[in-house]
């Protein structure tokens, strides 16, 4: 089994929340005894192959750090972007460019910690933006056996194998400062932490408002010590209180579900935001009806808009009606 087919297993079922602005997309796994069997065939079978430490607990080695940039970086407004988060890219030196030739390139982190992908981006000329979840427990991540079952609350709606983290944990907060360490080690531009929204959802832990600014204010600090960005994750309420501190928005459906006004504060003040459509077609080619809906809805005018299949792999179509797909290991 080849590592993207790990990755790609744990895709599966990746899906959207309908009628749920305030909740966004991850890899998942549809079935729990799944998990187990491809969390054992990438500790054991793979770990060579992945740069596992076998000695420990399979968490992943630490990259060899790179000299932080000088100043963190502010992508402008209407940059183009691509957003892969379940294939690992194959970008190394046998490739002179990277399909499609936009901008930013967001991707998953940890599939990409132990490879020079980062580094041949911007090799590229691109920019990096790293993903991972901020909020919500995965079972399948490297370190998720660090994780406490007191810092747990609620399963996440749609999600069995996802719970809802207490952000205000000082063991959470370590495992995250962590996690922005590696992006930092991996020479990333940016990150782009998941699930900042516990507050709007049945989490079980009586997460408050205040304790997603207070977290995100945590992360965006963490990064600002190596000068690297962040952005927010969907959570259209919180954008008064954390647009300062901020590079950019990725935000999920805001057409689909009447919400792009919310996020237009982000262009307001010069900075992009990073938008995705989930569109019937996707992965193909979209009827011109769908594509119209997901790129023309009040509200949205310099956003940098993808329209993207569930799996958020590697096919992507842009409002011009053009279509691409990038490199990944097979």
């Amino acid at each position: 089994m080849s590592v993207s087919s790990v990755d790609a297993g744990l895709a599966q079922g990746r899906k959207g929340r309908p009628g749920r602005r305030s909740l966004s997309r991850r890899a998942k796994l549809s079935l729990v005894a799944v998990f187990g069997v491809l969390v054992v065939a990438l500790a054991l079978g793979l770990g060579l192959g992945l740069g596992l430490n076998r000695g420990g607990h399979g968490e992943y080695d630490s990259p060899t750090p790179h000299p932080p940039p000088t100043a963190i970086w502010q992508p402008a407004v209407g940059s183009t972007w691509q957003i892969i988060l379940s294939q690992q890219l194959e970008i190394d030196n046998s490739h002179p460019a990277v399909t499609p030739d936009v901008d930013v390139f967001d991707i998953d982190m940890f599939l990409h910690q132990n490879t020079s992908v980062v580094d041949n981006l911007h090799n590229l000329g691109k920019k990096v933006i790293c993903y991972f979840s901020g909020g919500s427990y995965e079972p399948y991540r490297p370190d998720s056996y660090r994780f406490q079952e007191s810092d747990m609350g609620d399963v996440l709606d749609g999600w069995p194998d996802e719970k809802w983290l207490n952000i205000s944990s000082p063991s959470i907060r370590k495992i995250m400062a962590d996690r922005v360490d590696i992006a930092i080690n991996m020479g990333c531009d940016a990150i782009d932490p998941d699930n900042m929204d516990g507050h709007l959802n049945k989490n079980g832990l009586g997460l408050t408002t205040d304790d997603s600014i207070e977290f995100l204010k945590f992360l965006a600090d963490r990064a600002k010590t190596k000068k690297m960005g962040i952005g927010l994750k969907n959570a259209p309420d919180i954008i008064p209180d954390v647009l300062d501190f901020v590079q950019f928005s990725v935000n999920e459906q805001c057409a689909e579900q009447d919400g792009c006004q919310d996020f237009s504060a982000f262009i307001k003040a010069g900075k992009p935001v990073f938008h995705i459509e989930y569109p019937s077609g996707a992965g193909k080619k979209i009827a011109a009806a769908a594509s119209k809906g997901s790129c023309t809805a009040k509200g949205m005018s310099g956003f940098s808009t993808v329209m993207k299949a569930d799996s958020l792999d590697s096919w992507v179509e842009y409002c011009d009606g053009k279509t691409a797909s990038t490199n990944v290991v097979s």
